[in-house]
């Protein structure tokens, strides 16, 4: 509805944005007080309305800022960790990297602030700005709205239609209704302020329920979106597990070795007692963590190496973490260096590997670190990797198991890839979190992964360095996990799955329309319809 009153104030409007900011935090995985997210983006809402395109991006931008240097809080300590430089230093860089995350919600304020400006209907509006900026705004930690009900399942099936953002949108919903509720009561407050305070020509001042009765269509949408949500969620999560309960099992035991960033001279020794242990509770299937052993092996001929050295001990079929190195042609070329992940057989045979396609900012590249080489001097812990090329899955007795290494599986697009191209039945994910610290990070990493299990509805195994180890169903439940930054194994069932989902088949096109129709809007005002013309009065006669 377009607003009948003036828009908030500086000071009100920004105090609701930034308070939006904080109850995103509190409602996202972490903190985990995830019913928050069925209201916490009301006061954004609120504060929008009637702003004009500035300060609507201003006001996204405060909500934004606050929500990542809140929720993301260990990024000074992976900053201090990854870069080498002083706490201060470290801080300035976390503030400026909050502030271009905060950007995000930035983008959504201006391309409501856009459209409403131009006539366009404020509730859609929000819902495809909303949209639009989680889909194109370029992240150094994504993140999605939709994890907020990582720990509710029955909310979360909707993502093998649409993933991550059906399920932010689901939620975004919710939060319209009860903000139209909101703004239909501060209009009737304002319309009585500013009514005469008594006598024969002050109006009758309606009810609540009489001022909504306009506003009926975009209240029952909004109402009847997770609504139905909820009742899909139910239908799949019935045959889903179903489906689950027929496919072929395999016992899968998973090394948590809690290994210090730069000190690993035990690794080996750690993994191959662990593994033994998990052989003997019955494991057909061992997965390390990334790079769990840190050993250069030489890219030509690894595979002999890495059965002489690591697999062929451990008489289990296994997935570990290692690194590749092909040395340069000369002195002055670095060479080649890959983050791998290795199957091997139960006699430590190498039957494939997949390369690390995503590396990360500062722990294994240094943006811009190619174009100026002396970036890598001032920041001497920053990797120096190189991205895989390949999406081809692990084959091992007569499956095809997908990887992921790091945070390459909380990348929607690029996991709808990998499932494409490789139809697996099976995914696994390396990952190295301890350089975020015993923080909410790990945690909030489990949360966004199991999303890329209900989007095609196949088991998924996380190995993980210092936690959170985790085997997740289709459906996206934990059914068995470690803790944090302590060593351990975890032991539990997986199932081998393949299904076809929307999700997978149409991938983002209908967001990628979605943030199409909101630059338009954006950019083109809204024809209104002519008034009817007031019908003409007779001449009369004296």
């Amino acid at each position: 509805m377009n607003s009948k009153t003036s828009p908030l104030g500086t000071r009100a409007s920004y105090g609701l944005a930034a308070l939006t900011g904080f109850l995103y935090f509190l409602g996202f995985p972490g903190v985990d007080l995830w019913p928050i997210s069925f209201f916490g983006l009301v006061p954004l809402v609120i504060a929008l309305r009637g702003q004009t395109p500035r300060r609507a991006a201003g006001l996204g931008w405060m909500s934004g800022f606050v929500m990542t240097m809140t929720g993301f809080y260990w990024l000074l300590n992976m900053l201090k960790v990854f870069s080498g430089f002083p706490t201060a230093l470290c801080l300035i860089f976390m503030v400026i990297l909050c502030a271009y995350q905060g950007g995000r919600i930035a983008l959504c304020g201006y391309l409501y602030g856009r459209a409403e400006a131009r006539g366009w209907p404020a509730t859609p509006v929000f819902a495809l700005a909303f949209v639009a900026s989680e889909l194109i705004y370029p992240l150094l930690f994504p993140w999605y709205y939709g994890a907020s009900v990582h720990n509710a399942p029955l909310f979360l099936q909707v993502a093998d239609l649409g993933g991550p953002y059906l399920v932010g949108l689901v939620l975004v919903a919710a939060n319209l209704a009860i903000a139209e509720v909101i703004k239909v009561w501060l209009d009737l407050r304002a319309q009585a302020a500013a009514a005469p305070a008594e006598g024969a020509n002050r109006p009758a001042t309606p009810t609540l329920l009489d001022a909504l009765r306009p506003h009926r269509a975009v209240l029952i949408t909004c109402i009847a979106i997770p609504v139905l949500a909820a009742i899909y969620g139910f239908i799949r999560l019935r045959a889903v597990d179903a489906t689950a309960a027929t496919a072929e099992p395999i016992k899968v035991g998973i090394v948590q070795p809690n290994l210090a960033l730069f000190d690993r001279k035990d690794a080996l020794r750690i993994h191959q007692r662990r593994t033994q242990e998990l052989k003997e509770q019955g494991a057909e299937l061992v997965v390390w963590s990334e790079a769990a052993i840190p050993r250069m092996h030489r890219e030509k001929g690894y595979e002999i190496a890495v059965q002489r050295e690591i697999t062929g001990k451990l008489g289990v079929p296994s997935i570990v973490g290692t690194l590749l190195h092909s040395p340069g042609a000369s002195r002055a070329e670095p060479g080649r260096t890959y983050n791998t992940a290795i199957i091997a057989d139960e006699k430590g045979k190498v039957l494939g590997r997949f390369d690390k396609h995503y590396l990360l900012a500062f722990g294994e590249y240094l943006p811009f670190g190619e174009t100026f080489p002396k970036l890598y001097e001032w920041s001497p812990n920053s990797g120096r990797m190189n991205r895989g090329t390949s999406l081809d899955p692990l084959r091992w007795n007569g499956h095809q198991i997908s990887a992921m290494i790091c945070y390459e599986d909380i990348l929607p697009d690029f996991v709808n890839q990998l499932v494409g191209h490789g139809d697996p039945d099976l995914l696994v994910n390396l990952t190295n979190d301890a350089w975020f610290g015993d923080s909410t990070e790990p945690w909030i990493h489990l949360a966004l992964a199991k999303l890329r299990s209900v989007e095609h509805h196949r088991y998924m195994v996380r190995a993980t360095n210092s936690g959170v180890s985790a085997i997740i169903d289709p459906v996206g439940r934990v059914i068995a996990h470690g803790g944090t930054f302590r060593e351990e194994t975890v032991f539990g069932e997986a199932r081998f799955m393949r299904s076809t989902t929307v999700y997978n088949v149409v991938r983002d096109v209908p967001w990628y329309l979605a943030t199409l129709a909101i630059v338009l809007m954006a950019v083109v005002s809204r024809r209104r319809k002519a008034s009817a013309p007031a019908a003409s009065t007779p001449p009369t006669t004296a």
